[in-house]
């Protein structure tokens, strides 16, 4: 296969524009130099459009992984349709976060994710719980650049080091000359990009000769098993955890956060929050499509020829196989396009998130207290830099980076999702019942066991079986350990605080100060959250 010069020069297009479009959106930012300039980067000033935002948080989650993935799971034999989880999942959860999160964290004026939990742990609570997010934004970003370079390499027949370069320089670029404007605005164009793209390519693959028709194969064993797939019993309860992961999992994350708290009104918040969840569900279905496509072609009738990508251990590109050999070479570029506008779309949100809290909640209220609003800013541009050069090395070695992106979100949901409850629905809670959650919650999690880095478990949970010499945990164990989290943060806050305050346990001995902090909240900016409190109201 040779080099295909029109479709990399399509492709360098379209990344120019996308970088002209997040040059023009950072005009947005100086604009409104009157306001605090970090907050503009982080928040965008909290009057971003209602459509802006519609389009932004959706593009947010249909990102490189997500359309890639949910092609893989319905093409795999032994998955299909039954085990794609992330579109339902993710539409839930943001239902959840309209329903439940989005209120309280506005009312409180807050910016990011952490503002609650340093508000009510601490400084230290705060600084070991930014590390779940951080490492999970970091690995988030190299798994779908590392997955941009497999794509391109299938398609285009370059090197993969050529894609993770462009793509993430070009995502650091306009990220950090425009904040969370360039973001949303790049999202806009990069969410329709993939939707015309991908609808453009499904009629040119499923009427390809080596096609059966998909109905068929739906319900009949053609080529291989069909795609709608089932749930084996003995696996219900591994479904039903790793669903719950998605729909509350999906919560506690600063890109999530950082939509609902720019919108310029609880209202269009929560709106926001449903619609976008409704907007990823929709935009899986080509996606799924594709998949069932793949299931339902002989590939010997293809240029690919036999064995099948399955044989080859090649379904992870069951998408750019799909585009490359049952499309034509144009619509295979446009699909291309669509896969890298979704991979800039999360690549730039994961960037902005690990950055705005390492500058807002890291530098700002630990490091340096007293710092001005440049210092903030540029604290937040190189860290950028920083976290976007970690992620593009980390690219290179993609076969361990997926397994370490999911231990990430899985830590975020066992660890980060219950504290954060705690602190906005239970403040009678304190740094105690968090620091004892924290541990003792990151200490189930590893004794769990992690098959995809062979790490054996130490505690077999019931179903506990060995696949392949590999242990898997067929228990729902992640929502067990989040509950038991959660549990542990509330009943050790209150044990810590009923001990020292009946003077079981000296009151010197209480280092956190529960005894003199035993208080209600005070948000860090009361007057704009009175403001916010008379706006509701008028809504």
């Amino acid at each position: 296969m040779a080099l295909n010069i029109s479709g990399l020069v399509a492709l360098l297009l379209f990344y120019a524009l996308t970088l002209a479009t997040g040059i023009w959106a950072s005009r947005k930012t100086k604009q409104k130099e009157h306001q605090k300039p970090s907050e503009i980067a982080i928040v965008g000033g909290r009057n971003m459009t209602f459509c802006t935002g519609l389009f932004t948080a959706t593009a947010t989650w249909v990102g490189g992984a997500y359309i890639n993935g949910t092609a893989e799971i319905v093409y795999l034999p032994l998955r299909g349709l039954a085990w794609v989880q992330a579109p339902a999942g993710f539409a839930l959860s943001l239902l959840v976060g309209g329903l439940f999160f989005v209120n309280p964290m506005r009312m409180r004026n807050y910016v990011t994710l952490m503002d609650p939990i340093q508000e009510i742990y601490g400084n230290v609570m705060g600084c070991l719980l930014f590390i779940p997010p951080l490492i999970a934004d970091i690995f988030w970003f190299a798994a779908i650049l590392a997955s941009l370079g497999a794509t391109m390499k299938v398609i285009l027949d370059i090197q993969g080091y050529f894609s993770i370069i462009l793509s993430a320089c070009t995502v650091i670029l306009y990220t950090l000359l425009g904040g969370l404007y360039s973001v949303a605005y790049t999202d806009v164009i990069q969410l329709i990009f993939i939707i015309i793209s991908l609808w453009i390519c499904i009629p040119f693959a499923i009427m390809n000769p080596a096609t059966e028709n998909i109905f068929y194969t739906a319900t009949h064993n053609i080529f291989q098993a069909s795609w709608i797939g089932k749930v084996e019993m003995d696996y219900y309860g591994r479904w039903l955890d790793d669903f719950l992961y998605l729909v509350l999992g999906a919560i506690p994350w600063q890109t999530y956060f950082q939509r609902v708290l720019s919108a310029s009104s609880t209202k269009e918040a929560r709106l926001i929050s449903y619609f976008s969840g409704l907007g990823c569900f929709i935009m899986a279905i080509p996606s799924v499509l594709i998949g069932a496509i793949a299931a339902s072609t002989d590939w010997n009738q293809t240029d690919y020829g036999l064995p099948t990508p399955n044989e080859r251990n090649e379904s992870a590109l069951i998408l750019p196989l799909v585009l490359q050999h049952l499309c034509p070479g144009y619509i295979s570029i446009g699909g291309l396009g669509a896969i890298a506008a979704a991979v800039m779309s999360s690549g730039d949100s994961a960037l902005l998130s690990a950055s705005s809290m390492f500058a807002h909640n890291i530098y700002r209220k630990i490091f340096r207290k007293k710092a001005a609003e440049k210092d903030v800013l540029w604290a937040m541009r190189v860290s950028m830099v920083i976290f976007g050069t970690i992620s593009a090395a980390l690219a290179f070695y993609s076969h361990s980076i997926y397994d370490l992106w999911f231990l990430g979100g899985e830590l975020v949901y066992t660890l980060l999702f219950p504290q954060l409850c705690c602190a906005l629905f239970l403040p009678s809670t304190n740094t105690y019942g968090s620091m004892a959650g924290f541990f003792l919650g990151f200490l189930l999690r590893l004794l769990a066991g992690e098959p995809s880095l062979k790490i054996p478990p130490v505690i077999c949970y019931p179903g506990c079986s060995v696949v392949e010499g590999v242990h898997v945990q067929l228990f729902p164990f992640k929502i067990v350990t989040m509950l038991i989290t959660l549990l542990t943060i509330f009943s050790v806050s209150h044990l810590a605080s009923f001990m020292f305050k009946s003077n079981i346990l000296p009151a010197e001995w209480d280092v956190c100060q529960v005894i003199m902090d035993d208080r209600v909240p005070v948000p860090f900016y009361w007057e704009e959250r009175q403001m916010d409190v008379q706006n509701n109201q008028e809504l």
